[in-house]
C-alpha cells in the first residue's frame, strides 16, 4: 500500500503551505504522500494543510515537502491523519482507476 497509484483527473485537492492557498491536481497517491501539480515551488521541509476534494468524503492531512520538479509539482509527505481519513484515502486507493484519455 506504499507504492504509489497514479491518480484519475478527477482528483484535486485545496492546500496551504508557505502562506499561499492553491488548488492542484494530485498527480499521484499513497498511503504515505502524494505528488501534486503547481508552478510554484515551496520550499524542501514546508509544511502543509490538505483536503481533498472527492466525493468518497471529507479527507483532511498534514504533510510536509519532500521533492520538488520545478514548474511541475511538489512531493509531499503525510504527517498526519486521522483513521476515518486514512480509511477513505484506502478507499480512493482501492477504487478502478482508468488511464487518462
Amino acid at each position: 500500500m506504499t507504492s504509489r497509484i497514479k491518480t484519475p483527473d478527477g482528483v484535486w485537492v485545496i492546500w496551504t503551505c508557505a502562506g499561499r492557498d492553491e488548488t492542484s491536481r494530485v498527480r499521484d497517491l499513497s498511503l504515505e504522500g502524494l505528488f501534486i501539480e503547481t508552478p510554484y515551488p515551496r520550499p524542501i521541509g514546508a509544511e502543509a494543510l490538505i483536503d481533498f476534494l472527492v466525493s468518497d468524503g471529507q479527507i483532511r492531512a498534514k504533510a510536509v515537502v519532500r521533492h520538488v520538479e520545478a514548474s511541475c509539482g511538489l512531493g509531499l509527505e503525510f504527517t498526519a491523519i486521522n483513521d476515518n481519513d486514512r480509511q477513505r484515502i484506502i478507499n480512493l486507493l482501492n477504487r478502478p482507476h482508468s488511464s487518462s484519455q
